[in-house]
């Protein structure tokens, strides 16, 4: 029973990923290995408010999401983050065996500083706890704003960029929402020492700094999935 499940779960993931469109499936891909790497980059930081530079990309796949969610359906959507997020481990560890290995990166040799190259050895390696915790709480932002997502298309009655602003917009909140909530209580609060005043205000702007990126590039979105449908 159990491997009869997984089979078809196995045949679920190749039909998903074989009738996705290619750009959008290695944008998904990209931009979440790229953004766990930007995120190693404090973009600003206060007793209120802390960012780092993944906010810049963080965005797309949710409106990625979304855009399966339109055309593909919930579950499409929720697989597809699945597998990019265990390209994203796999990914993280090549980058680990690659700062373990002998050598010097090039920035050394411009410095002449080992601290330099122990510095880039850390952030390309990274934390396996940090990796870890970005993984879960992606998963869990992808199955709320999914989730959110189908539910609010089954109250649709339209079909156009109202509608699909509507429940791309409130999917997105919950989303990013739980996304960023997990990993600052996953990850922020016990390794980084945040307060629970940081760890809220924090998950709530960054919410929202990827909720108006995103409604910025709605329209982008919704002419993708009029595409995709044809």
């Amino acid at each position: 029973m159990i491997l009869h499940s997984l089979q078809k779960e196995i045949e679920n993931y190749r039909k998903t990923l074989t009738q996705m469109p290619p750009v959008a499936l290695s944008l998904f891909v990209v931009t979440v290995v790229a953004m766990n790497l930007l995120a190693n980059k404090e973009l600003f930081h206060s007793e209120w408010i802390a960012l780092d530079c993944g906010v810049v990309l963080s965005w797309i796949p949710f409106l990625i999401m979304d855009c399966i969610c339109k055309v593909y359906g919930g579950k499409a959507a929720t697989r597809v983050s699945i597998f990019a997020i265990a390209i994203n481990l796999l990914m993280f560890g090549i980058f680990k065996l690659v700062a373990l290995a002998p050598g010097m990166w090039g920035e050394y040799y411009e410095t002449n500083m080992v601290e330099v190259n122990t510095a880039l050895n850390n952030t390309i390696g990274g934390s396996t706890w940090i990796v870890l915790g970005s993984a879960l709480a992606m998963a869990l932002g992808s199955i709320v704003n999914s989730a959110t997502n189908m539910s609010m298309g089954r109250m649709m009655h339209k079909d156009n960029y109202s509608a699909f602003a509507i429940r791309s917009f409130t999917s997105t909140t919950f989303g990013q929402i739980t996304d960023n909530l997990t990993f600052a209580m996953v990850v922020s609060l016990p390794l980084f020492g945040w307060t629970l005043k940081q760890v809220l205000f924090c998950s709530l702007t960054s919410a929202l700094i990827e909720l108006l990126l995103e409604i910025l590039f709605s329209r982008f979105g919704y002419k993708i999935t009029k595409h995709w449908k044809k």
